[in-house]
């Protein structure tokens, strides 16, 4: 990417910072994703200093390392959603007590330039964390999800998100053969909780962290 690009997301996500922080979000900007991962490995939890740690589907929190650096973490409880090796009944069970610790993080799939967060889940658990549950939540973003309006999240979702997503898990879905939305009735179906998040509450609950990379999905 060239180093114009660069600049101009370098400005652009500042702005979008300030228009979160308006919103009680707490923010921080990251020009790289190794970035990103030292500052909330080396600032942010252990500021927290979460006793239990969590995490909802996203190939951005992959894409930083996070998830290499946390799955064994020691000294703290991680529930390791993305192990599945003890069957569906665990895995859901997992997703539960997922939504009682002390940080939870995920990805986005959309944040508006007026600092909105736009998600649309298939089993809730990812943005369940987002609206209540977890005292703190870490949001990662890279510039590739930052839209114009809520108009523009919803068609980037529709439109490019989820079949992408619906691709990358190998669902059955009318959507990952043919790549646009079909509003499907199919089991597989990824497309069934839209959360729209204006602000944070209580103020700073939510951390956006915002990377000037194209990251995930």
């Amino acid at each position: 990417m060239s180093s114009e690009v660069d600049i101009f997301w370098k400005i652009k996500l500042v702005r979008i910072k300030e228009n979160l922080e308006e919103n009680n979000f707490r923010c921080f900007v990251a020009q790289t994703k190794e970035q990103a991962k030292d500052t909330i490995l080396n600032e942010i939890i252990p500021e927290i200093n979460p006793g239990s740690i969590s995490w909802g589907g996203s190939a951005t929190f992959k894409d930083t390392g996070l998830y290499d650096a946390l799955k064994n973490k020691q000294g703290i409880n991680i529930i390791d959603t993305y192990d599945k090796s003890g069957g569906p009944e665990a895995a859901i069970e997992m997703r539960r007590q997922a939504l009682l610790t002390d940080l939870f993080l995920t990805g986005t799939n959309a944040v508006t330039e007026q600092g909105f967060l736009v998600n649309l889940d298939m089993i809730g658990n990812r943005v369940g964390a987002l609206v209540f549950g977890p005292k703190n939540v870490i949001v990662l973003c890279g510039r590739n999800k930052i839209v114009g309006d809520l108009d523009d999240a919803m068609d980037r979702i529709k439109d490019y998100s989820a079949p992408t997503n619906a691709m990358r898990l190998n669902k059955k879905t009318p959507c990952a053969k043919t790549a646009y939305c079909h509003d499907c009735e199919s089991p597989d179906r990824i497309c069934n909780v839209w959360t729209i998040t204006e602000k944070s509450f209580p103020k700073g609950r939510i951390i956006v962290g915002l990377i000037n990379q194209d990251l995930g999905l």
